[in-house]
């Protein structure tokens, strides 16, 4: 559940972090969630310009964000062919990768995204979170810290860093970052999301329920709770076998 982008659902698949859905690579060059592009448009400015990099980034952008993961892969690839040098086509190629499984590739073409004299920590957290799909954890919480030097206590990172913590089965470390997180931005539905359900791992139900329906509207926030207690089911029987 890296989440690249991160879906705003009443659901609890907006979960950010290395558990298998989208991963936090998206940046800033990523829509919101709750503003859908008009994807027509943006179709048709890519057919009459499928040479301008800026077109190809962002109607690929919009496919990752509308869940066409293989479409945005090829708009994407086709993209870094003819600007190989253009970071922010590579970033993008990177997340869409990311998305549609390709982690390996996905790291390789994010680290060709920015340098060590001018890093990102966006994508730094991306390449975290990609390494945690790999299940090299450890590698992956480097490069958060990494990030979080030039971005103290970014809440994006120190959430994909307490899942990553999770992964480890370090559950009172995961909880105690993605507290920070929390108190950084409480109202960011994927942190949320993500300390409700490594509270609800440790047993503190009722507390995970509370944090997961914030201050949401009762059908959100119930359907939240739904969500978070059939995703906590689910790992319950996984580590039953």
């Amino acid at each position: 559940m890296l989440a690249l982008g991160g879906c705003q659902t009443t659901g609890i698949e907006d979960i950010t972090g290395a558990l298998g859905g989208k991963s936090e690579t998206a940046g800033k060059a990523d829509p919101k969630p709750d503003i859908k592009p008009d994807m027509d448009a943006l179709r048709e400015r890519y057919r009459t310009k499928p040479g301008d990099p800026n077109v190809a980034l962002e109607y690929g952008t919009a496919l990752r964000t509308t869940g066409q993961s293989a479409q945005a892969v090829a708009v994407m690839e086709q993209a870094v062919l003819n600007n190989s040098s253009n970071k922010a086509l590579l970033a993008g190629y990177g997340r869409a990768l990311a998305d549609s499984g390709n982690f390996q590739q996905a790291f390789d073409v994010l680290g060709r995204a920015h340098t060590p004299e001018d890093p990102d920590w966006r994508i730094l957290s991306a390449q975290g979170a990609v390494l945690d799909q790999l299940g090299r954890n450890e590698e992956a919480q480097q490069y958060y810290a990494t990030a979080l030097k030039i971005v103290p206590d970014e809440p994006q990172v120190l959430s994909n860093l307490g899942l990553s913590y999770m992964l480890q089965n370090n559950l009172p470390r995961a909880e105690e970052t993605l507290r920070r997180a929390y108190g950084r931005n409480a109202n960011d539905s994927r942190v949320r999301a993500n300390l409700a359900l490594v509270v609800g791992l440790q047993g503190k139900q009722a507390e995970a329920e509370t944090i997961a329906k914030g201050d949401l509207p009762p059908d959100q926030a119930a359907a939240k709770v739904t969500a978070l207690r059939q995703l906590l089911a689910k790992k319950q029987q996984r580590a039953d076998k």
